[in-house]
């Protein structure tokens, strides 16, 4: 079952930097402090901060900083089977083949 989100990225985008400018906060830690424990720039964290905008490895490594990172875990995992019959049929899927070149 999916489910429909009216999110867009940038909006997922400064949603995540405010979760993660909160949790600084929550540590009593000045942009300097998390910028030197996670290896980010102190200009990149603020661009974050103020924009959403950040690269993945740059996130990850904020996310470790804050250890938070086994939050992404759980990104683009399948969803369980709602019923053994459709996990037997996922078992028996067979293994795609590659062809030649």
């Amino acid at each position: 079952m999916s489910v429909f989100s009216l999110a867009t990225p940038e909006q997922v985008s400064k949603t995540l930097a405010a979760r993660v400018k909160a949790l600084r906060l929550a540590r009593g830690w000045k942009q300097i402090t998390l910028a030197q424990r996670s290896g980010v720039s102190l200009a990149s964290l603020r661009r974050f901060e103020e924009s959403g905008k950040v690269s993945l490895q740059s996130l990850l490594e904020l996310a470790f900083a804050l250890n938070r990172l086994d939050d992404f875990d759980a990104l683009f995992q399948g969803s369980p089977a709602s019923s053994l019959a459709e996990l037997e049929a996922g078992e028996k899927r067979p293994a795609r083949k590659r062809g030649r070149i």
